[in-house]
């Protein structure tokens, strides 16, 4: 949440005397956006089917949405990560990990962004690595220092227009998920020493859609042997 002024929304003191701002959320926008598109077709396809098919299609219909809708949720709508004050809450499609910033060792974006955490290796899915956003941004880059900017349109004011700006990022010509990971690892850095921000790596799973899946499963799996 930011100000009137562009900077970020700044709440009452915390306990310990600095400002609380409020948590930051990053998510794929693309993610979402394919994943709502995936739903809309999927349900008018399996309404027509419902309504308009015959013997036993309208129930294999019936059966099968819960095995397609629930992961198609657990995989565009549901991952994010959340940054705190005192943890990184990193929801991916099948379980949630809550890691306090003091349990963090370092954020890093290979090909894939992880979470290394008290030895154990941890896949963010929320923030997608875009190979062709780090192209675009390092010709951008290359571009400014070899001074050809102003000839051929490239350069750091290219590569802020053509990749996301995160804010808070040390250097946002960078790719947006090399930019997020920058900005977690200093959110490690500085918050790693609150006291409230101790204690180990919590790792739940979401029973909320690995249940209706396979039980779903288990309902196209029988409507289709009967």
């Amino acid at each position: 949440m930011t100000d009137s002024d562009g900077k970020p929304h700044q709440g009452p003191a915390a306990p310990d005397g600095d400002p609380e701002y409020a948590d930051r959320v990053y998510r794929s926008v693309p993610g979402v956006i394919s994943g709502v598109l995936l739903l809309v077709v999927a349900a008018w396809l399996i309404g027509d089917a419902v309504v308009s098919g015959t013997g036993k299609t309208p129930y294999v219909s019936l059966a099968a949405v819960p095995v397609f809708a629930f992961p198609v949720i657990a995989y565009t709508l549901r991952p994010a990560v959340t940054a705190g004050r005192d943890r990184l809450v990193v929801r991916n499609p099948w379980r949630t990990i809550v890691a306090p910033w003091a349990s963090v060792d370092a954020l890093r974006a290979g090909y894939s962004v992880e979470l290394l955490a008290e030895g154990r290796k941890y896949q963010v899915w929320a923030v997608p690595v875009s190979l062709r956003q780090r192209k675009r941004a390092t010709r951008g880059q290359g571009a400014g220092a070899a001074g050809h900017a102003s000839r051929i349109g490239l350069g750091t004011g290219q590569a802020k227009r053509t990749n996301p700006v995160v804010q808070g990022s040390p250097d946002p010509t960078r790719a947006w998920s090399d930019q997020v990971t920058a900005v977690l690892q200093d959110m490690a850095e500085r918050n790693a020493g609150r006291p409230t921000a101790a204690g180990p790596v919590e790792v739940r799973w979401c029973w909320w859609i690995i249940a209706p899946t396979l039980a779903g499963l288990i309902a196209l799996i029988t409507v289709i042997a009967v």
